[in-house]
């Protein structure tokens, strides 16, 4: 059986068909869902791509918290299932409060586009339970405002509960700690600045992100076969 995963996508989202290609060259399935849904449908997973949700007005993310769909991928995840913001999506989480801390323009006050080499810092996560403690994934990013910031106490509790999914290995923007993608408590959700779907074939250059994005589909195989109804995300929230 092939699990779906929603891509959810916002005026100004440029990241969505790529993570669907490469969700589909995994074997896995996934469809666009658009903003203002009040239902992310019968999906299995969800994910917030990169881009410019809503032209990035007032600041990254949040604008696009109040999105019809917010409520519903805040409710998925609730119920336990698999979300995954990329980039612009990590900020969205954010802003939306489903994950802590905050993202801001990057040290230096200048975009950044470029392959970077990551390590995985916790495999307690449904985006690195595949991955090795401890590898090293050399990923793109593409981003202005990538600087991940919290206070102290919360940087604390990231790092000892395990929450801290992925790290610079030379940090390229001044992120606290040199993080570049954490997680809930749980582990259900994470937000991470890299982009595992531009490092997912042959053809792009590196296959380093495939063990990620392989994460979430087994993840989402797992979500579904422990949700009887397949269909209850697709009734919570409006």
């Amino acid at each position: 059986m092939t699990h779906q995963v929603g891509v959810v996508s916002f005026p100004g989202s440029n990241c969505e068909h790529d993570v669907c290609r490469a969700i589909s060259h995994l074997g896995g399935s996934a469809k666009i869902i658009w903003h203002t849904e009040a239902s992310v449908g019968e999906v299995d997973a969800v994910v917030l791509p990169g881009g410019f949700a809503h032209g990035d007005y007032l600041r990254t993310g949040a604008i696009a918290r109040f999105s019809p769909v917010m409520a519903a991928v805040r409710a998925f995840g609730e119920l336990g299932g698999p979300v995954v913001g990329i980039c612009n999506g990590f900020q969205v989480l954010t802003e939306s409060g489903m994950l802590p801390g905050a993202l801001r323009s990057n040290a230096g006050m200048r975009f950044i586009s470029e392959t970077i080499e990551c390590v995985v810092s916790s495999t307690h996560s449904v985006l690195t339970a595949n991955a090795v403690l401890g590898a090293r994934l050399f990923l793109p990013i593409n981003h202005y405002e990538g600087n991940f910031v919290a206070d102290e106490a919360t940087l604390d509790a990231l790092e000892e509960n395990g929450q801290v999914v992925l790290s610079y290995a030379s940090n390229p923007n001044g992120s606290s700690r040199s993080i570049a993608g954490i997680a809930n408590r749980a582990g259900n959700v994470v937000g991470i600045m890299p982009h595992p779907e531009r490092a997912s074939d042959e053809l792009l250059g590196s296959t380093d992100g495939q063990v990620l994005l392989a994460s979430l589909l087994d993840a989402a195989i797992a979500f579904a076969e422990r949700s009887p109804d397949p269909s209850v995300s697709a009734n919570v929230a409006s």
